[in-house]
């Protein structure tokens, strides 16, 4: 109750401010430098295209709003230092982080400052069930690793899985592997092998997939970002060519499909994003963000996109008895392919897709 007092001052405050003139302030934290930096990128660009379309429709009850990046560099130490900036800053909310090993780090940084942190895609299940001031609007480890595991043992027939997992983002690496492990194992397959890595411009992905292989698996899957799981598959092209390869969400960007090339082709991997979504607001959304950032927008781009949005609109709603983390949680927000609403915990489920890289595109298969 003490904490919704202050978060409710505080909102009002913000809102407030000394006069009209003043911004409001929301901030932003993801990685923008280091190897996986194109979750970071491309979801300050979606979070940001939502604060410009703020401020040309009139911005938040007539203030211009200011969109505060942070780059965390994908650093644990980095990270709680640009968040203790942003509470420094006082910023109404933050849009992030991109990743769970971030989220881990910073969030008892935020609950301390009374911080309300809307996450576009961060997914580990260890997040779950906190009746805390973090939000997400996307599903959690769980839901994909569920769809993937029915997927890969009931359609495509596979029983034996090894897999690298990348232990930067150990939240999200060790919380996939689990819940893949499980799912997996209840229908009747097993993981032949799991191996941890450490993502690195020196890591021998080669020798990497020789051992993996040693176990005569079905497929190999790599729980990596973009960057590593194109090398992996590169790696397991040259070694067993005609071997399915499946990746996760957190690989689902554009820059898995430029790096990898033909060497990801046939490639699976859960997300939520439909990339041929035929609807008038998606179709919207994808013309403004390629008339601003001159590229096609990813599964971060609108997942931040969502995430502003919503923030932006609950604040937007100005309420005397009601904090900024009530407004999140007793309303339905119009998601870009989705409505978004979180539970009592700030979660959310949306829905999942399997899809596959085909010529150089994402594919919804199931």
């Amino acid at each position: 109750m003490r904490r919704s007092i202050v978060c409710l001052v505080a909102l009002i405050s913000l809102l407030t401010g000394c006069g009209p003139s003043d911004p409001v302030r929301i901030g932003f934290i993801g990685g923008l430098t280091g190897r996986n930096a194109d979750l970071g990128l491309t979801g300050r660009n979606g979070a940001l295209l939502a604060v410009e379309q703020c401020n040309q429709a009139g911005g938040l009850l007539g203030r211009k709003v200011e969109l505060s990046i942070q780059d965390d560099a994908q650093s644990p130490e980095i990270a709680i230092q640009a968040v203790e900036t942003l509470a420094t800053s006082q910023v109404a909310a933050i849009i992030g982080p991109m990743t769970s090993a971030i989220a881990d780090a910073i969030l008892p940084i935020t609950e301390r400052a009374g911080l309300v942190m809307v996450s576009p895609t961060v997914t580990a299940t260890q997040f779950s069930g906190q009746d805390d001031l973090f939000f997400r609007v996307v599903s959690t480890t769980r839901d994909y690793a569920r769809a993937a595991a029915r997927f890969h043992y009931q359609r495509q027939g596979l029983r034996r899985v090894a897999i690298g997992y990348d232990l930067r983002n150990q939240a999200f690496s060790e919380s996939t592997l689990n819940e893949f492990r499980m799912a997996f194992t209840e229908l009747g397959g097993t993981i032949a092998i799991a191996l941890p890595f450490e993502s690195a411009t020196d890591t021998q992905f080669g020798n990497l997939v020789h051992e993996l292989l040693q176990a005569q698996p079905d497929a190999l899957m790599a729980i990596a970002g973009a960057v590593d799981t194109a090398r992996l598959a590169q790696q397991a092209r040259k070694q067993a060519p005609e071997l399915p390869l499946i990746a996760t969400q957190w690989a689902a960007s554009e820059q898995l499909i430029e790096l990898g090339g033909r060497s990801v082709e046939g490639l699976h991997l859960a997300q939520l994003f439909n990339r041929n979504d035929p609807s008038p607001r998606y179709q919207a959304f994808r013309q403004d963000y390629r008339a601003r950032f001159k590229q096609e927008p990813g599964f971060a781009s609108i997942a931040a996109y969502d995430a502003a949005r919503i923030v932006l609109e609950a604040l937007n709603r100005p309420s005397e008895h009601r904090s900024l983390k009530e407004i999140l949680l007793h309303n339905t927000f119009a998601g870009v392919q989705q409505p978004i609403r979180f539970d009592r915990f700030g979660d959310t489920e949306r829905p999942v897709s399997i899809t596959m890289i085909r010529d150089g595109q994402f594919i919804i298969v199931e």
